[in-house]
Protein backbone atom coordinates (compact mmCIF):
# COMPACT_ATOMS: atom_id res chain seq x y z
CA UNK A 1 0.00 0.00 0.00
CA UNK A 2 1.22 3.40 -0.58
CA UNK A 3 0.16 6.92 0.06
CA UNK A 4 -2.24 9.59 -1.46
CA UNK A 5 -1.38 10.44 -5.21
CA UNK A 6 -1.23 13.93 -5.99
CA UNK A 7 -2.95 15.57 -7.40
CA UNK A 8 -5.75 14.06 -5.66
CA UNK A 9 -8.39 11.47 -7.93
CA UNK A 10 -10.06 7.79 -8.24
CA UNK A 11 -8.70 5.00 -9.08
CA UNK A 12 -9.81 2.36 -11.50
CA UNK A 13 -12.19 1.15 -8.67
CA UNK A 14 -13.83 4.37 -7.53
CA UNK A 15 -10.61 4.69 -4.39
CA UNK A 16 -8.73 7.17 -3.34
CA UNK A 17 -5.62 6.41 -5.76
CA UNK A 18 -2.16 5.97 -4.10
CA UNK A 19 1.15 5.81 -5.46
CA UNK A 20 4.55 4.01 -4.31
CA UNK A 21 7.50 5.69 -2.07
CA UNK A 22 9.38 7.10 -5.12
CA UNK A 23 6.65 9.05 -6.91
CA UNK A 24 4.99 10.21 -3.68
CA UNK A 25 8.77 12.03 -2.92
CA UNK A 26 8.34 13.39 -7.13
CA UNK A 27 4.83 15.06 -5.72
CA UNK A 28 6.07 16.41 -2.45
CA UNK A 29 9.16 18.13 -4.60
CA UNK A 30 6.64 19.29 -7.41
CA UNK A 31 4.46 20.50 -4.49
CA UNK A 32 7.55 22.39 -2.86
CA UNK A 33 8.24 24.03 -6.08
CA UNK A 34 4.82 25.31 -7.55
CA UNK A 35 3.29 26.21 -4.08
CA UNK A 36 3.78 30.30 -3.29
CA UNK A 37 4.43 31.19 0.39
CA UNK A 38 1.58 32.21 2.27
CA UNK A 39 -0.64 29.71 0.39
CA UNK A 40 -0.73 26.83 3.21
CA UNK A 41 -2.83 27.52 5.72
CA UNK A 42 -0.69 27.11 8.81
CA UNK A 43 2.52 26.67 7.27
CA UNK A 44 2.55 30.42 5.62
CA UNK A 45 6.71 29.51 4.85
CA UNK A 46 5.74 26.41 2.98
CA UNK A 47 6.89 26.55 -0.80
CA UNK A 48 9.16 27.89 -2.94
CA UNK A 49 6.95 30.24 -5.11
CA UNK A 50 8.28 29.72 -8.41
CA UNK A 51 4.65 30.30 -10.31
CA UNK A 52 5.34 34.10 -9.45
CA UNK A 53 7.79 33.99 -11.85
CA UNK A 54 5.72 32.63 -14.92
CA UNK A 55 5.52 36.53 -16.15
CA UNK A 56 9.36 37.44 -15.90
CA UNK A 57 11.54 37.41 -18.86
CA UNK A 58 13.06 34.51 -19.64
CA UNK A 59 16.76 34.85 -18.98
CA UNK A 60 20.14 33.51 -17.60
CA UNK A 61 19.25 35.70 -14.34
CA UNK A 62 15.69 34.15 -14.66
CA UNK A 63 17.46 30.76 -14.75
CA UNK A 64 19.80 31.69 -11.73
CA UNK A 65 17.26 32.79 -9.74
CA UNK A 66 15.46 29.44 -9.97
CA UNK A 67 17.54 27.41 -9.37
CA UNK A 68 18.44 29.13 -6.44
CA UNK A 69 14.45 29.08 -5.07
CA UNK A 70 14.60 25.35 -5.80
CA UNK A 71 17.20 24.55 -4.12
CA UNK A 72 16.86 26.38 -0.31
CA UNK A 73 13.04 25.26 -0.59
CA UNK A 74 14.37 21.85 -1.04
CA UNK A 75 16.53 21.58 1.51
CA UNK A 76 14.20 23.69 3.76
CA UNK A 77 10.98 21.48 3.43
CA UNK A 78 11.89 18.00 2.16
CA UNK A 79 15.56 17.63 3.66
CA UNK A 80 14.05 14.71 5.95
CA UNK A 81 13.36 13.09 3.03
CA UNK A 82 15.66 14.08 0.25
CA UNK A 83 19.40 15.64 -0.06
CA UNK A 84 19.40 18.10 -2.54
CA UNK A 85 22.50 16.86 -5.20
CA UNK A 86 22.25 19.46 -8.28
CA UNK A 87 19.81 21.21 -9.45
CA UNK A 88 20.33 22.36 -12.89
CA UNK A 89 17.69 25.26 -14.71
CA UNK A 90 17.30 25.19 -18.58
CA UNK A 91 15.63 28.66 -20.38
CA UNK A 92 14.31 26.81 -23.45
CA UNK A 93 11.65 29.26 -25.85
CA UNK A 94 8.85 30.32 -23.60
CA UNK A 95 9.20 27.51 -20.98
CA UNK A 96 12.48 26.85 -17.81
CA UNK A 97 13.09 23.00 -17.09
CA UNK A 98 13.99 22.67 -13.79
CA UNK A 99 16.34 19.10 -13.17
CA UNK A 100 16.51 18.07 -10.05
CA UNK A 101 18.59 15.62 -8.80
CA UNK A 102 18.23 13.86 -5.28
CA UNK A 103 19.50 11.42 -2.63
CA UNK A 104 16.53 9.23 -1.06
CA UNK A 105 17.49 9.45 2.24
CA UNK A 106 15.73 6.28 3.42
CA UNK A 107 17.34 4.26 0.80
CA UNK A 108 20.52 5.82 -0.23
CA UNK A 109 19.20 5.95 -3.69
CA UNK A 110 20.08 8.94 -6.37
CA UNK A 111 16.99 10.20 -8.23
CA UNK A 112 16.90 12.91 -11.23
CA UNK A 113 13.47 14.06 -12.23
CA UNK A 114 12.54 16.91 -14.44
CA UNK A 115 9.24 19.65 -13.65
CA UNK A 116 8.44 22.88 -16.44
CA UNK A 117 7.50 26.14 -15.70
CA UNK A 118 5.41 26.98 -18.58
CA UNK A 119 4.98 30.55 -19.43
CA UNK A 120 7.73 32.20 -18.90
CA UNK A 121 7.79 35.16 -21.06
CA UNK A 122 10.67 35.16 -23.69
Amino acid sequence: MGTLDHPYHFDARGRSASTGDADHIRDLIEQVLFTSPGERVMRPDFGAGLLALVFQPNSAVLAGTTQFLVKSGLQRHLSHLIAVDEVAVENIDAVLQIHVRYVVLAEGRLQQDTFTLPGVAP
